[in-house]
């Protein structure tokens, strides 16, 4: 087990570092998509409205796997000519397809805080900027951080289709040893670790901003 590990761990290593980037910066995506999208649908403006709805719709209604296939495939091609790399299709892909669904989430989020504060803020006559980033995003942000979790830990398991568009992730990486080594029970459970032990941290690290989030409310209101 230990000429296993030392055999293969580098490479699995290398890839669950590309894994981690993806997650990381497909998540920073998705949180500004979700958050533009919930409050573009909340709008007075039917425009702004519209565009969110068609958004999210096109975006939950097709298949992650093909919409990084046509952002890596199609999008080269005339008329758009637009060449990305892989890891740029990963992380767009990803952002994109994630923040469709947050959107829902933040737009519940923000309309679950109470409408007398917003009252309360505007009898005060604080401006609508500081209304919402002082008053409404804060409790916004701690109520959507439960079902945020399990979009996050959704990003992390999506990121396995990127091995499809010739990254270099950890799936291509197991793959890649598989068919070097044939060594597919070892190498498949190391790779099935790793992403739950992902999957836990994220977990953790989310409680913890959710503890911290609700902290501050409850003293902002103290």
């Amino acid at each position: 087990m230990r000429d296993t590990l030392t055999t293969l761990m580098p490479l699995l290593l290398q890839g669950t570092l590309v894994t981690l980037r993806i997650t990381a910066l497909a998540a920073v995506l998705a949180t500004a998509l979700a958050l533009l999208a919930a409050v573009a649908k909340l709008s007075p403006w039917r425009g702004l409205r519209w565009l969110a709805n068609a958004y999210i719709e096109v975006f939950r209604g097709t298949s992650l796997l093909v919409q990084l296939f046509w952002l890596f495939f199609v999008l080269p091609l005339p008329p758009f000519d637009v060449r990305l790399t892989p890891f740029s299709v990963a992380v767009l892909g990803l952002g994109l397809n994630i923040g469709a669904y947050g959107a829902e989430v933040m737009r519940g989020a923000l309309s679950s805080v109470p409408r007398g504060q917003i009252e309360a803020a505007v009898a005060l006559n604080i401006s609508p900027f500081h209304r919402f980033f002082n008053i409404v995003l804060p409790q916004a942000l701690a109520n959507a951080i439960p079902p945020s979790t399990n979009l996050l830990i959704e990003l992390l398991k999506g990121t396995s289709l990127v091995s499809l568009i010739t990254l270099a992730d950890l799936t291509f990486r197991a793959n890649q040893l598989v068919e070097a080594t044939f060594r597919t029970t070892e190498i498949f459970t190391i790779a099935l670790v790793i992403y739950f032990v992902i999957a836990q941290v994220i977990n953790l690290l989310m409680r913890l901003l959710e503890r911290r989030l609700t902290r501050g409310i409850v003293r902002g209101h103290a």
